[in-house]
Parts: structure tokens; C-alpha cells; sequence
């Protein structure tokens, strides 16, 4: 098998989801970045329902901003995850930071949702 960054990885997201797991008092924020957009859920597993959902894909979200995979569109993302979040009486999740390494990125979104008001 090659092994290249996405099987790596989807490698260590399936070890981190081993452990984590959201459950309808403390729900999972999971992150996804691709190559030009930025995703944001909160998720009950128990149920398997997605409660909360952002990404850069929205017009509200992106706005006339061409590149929408960057630090400071996962700023946004996290506040408005945050937001929506809060308006669905949901005030603490679970990180679950899809592989990717606490850095850049997901740091930037991570702080932003704990600025928004969200413990993790």
C-alpha cells in the first residue's frame, strides 16, 4: 500500500475515533480541511445525526473571499460553528480533529470556537 498524507491521515483519524465519541450531552466538533475549503460539524453519535453544520462553501460564509482554505476562514468557521451551536443550547462538544495535527489551521478554529463559547 503507498502510503501518501491522506492514507496516513485517514490512519490516525481512525485511531483518534476510537476514543472519541460524541454523545447527546457532549457531542463531537469535528474539522475537515481540503485542499480549498474548511468544515465544521457537531455530531451525536448516539443518534447519529449531524446537530450543527458549517463550511466555507456557504455564500454567508465565504463572501467574495476566493481562497477559502486558509487560517482566517477557520477563524470564521469556528465562531460561526460556535454561534449556531449556542443557539441549539449546545455548550460543550468533544474535539475531534480528523487526523489532521493541532496546528495552524485547526489550532486557529479550535480557539476560535472557545472564543464563541464552547468547552472542549
Amino acid at each position: 500500500m503507498a502510503l501518501n498524507r491522506k492514507t496516513v491521515r485517514d490512519r490516525i483519524h481512525k485511531r483518534i475515533r476510537k476514543k472519541v465519541v460524541g454523545t447527546a450531552d457532549r457531542p463531537r466538533l469535528c474539522v475537515h480541511f481540503s485542499g480549498k475549503h474548511v468544515y465544521a460539524q457537531v455530531v451525536d453519535d448516539d443518534a447519529g445525526k449531524t446537530l450543527v453544520a458549517v463550511a466555507t462553501t456557504e455564500r454567508v460564509i465565504s463572501g467574495k473571499n476566493k481562497t477559502a482554505a486558509n487560517r482566517a476562514s477557520a477563524e470564521v468557521v469556528g465562531k460561526t460553528i460556535a454561534e449556531r451551536a449556542k443557539a441549539k443550547k449546545i455548550d460543550s462538544v468533544v474535539f475531534d480533529r480528523g487526523g489532521f495535527i493541532y496546528h495552524g489551521k485547526v489550532k486557529a478554529l479550535a480557539d476560535a470556537a472557545r472564543e464563541g463559547g464552547l468547552k472542549f
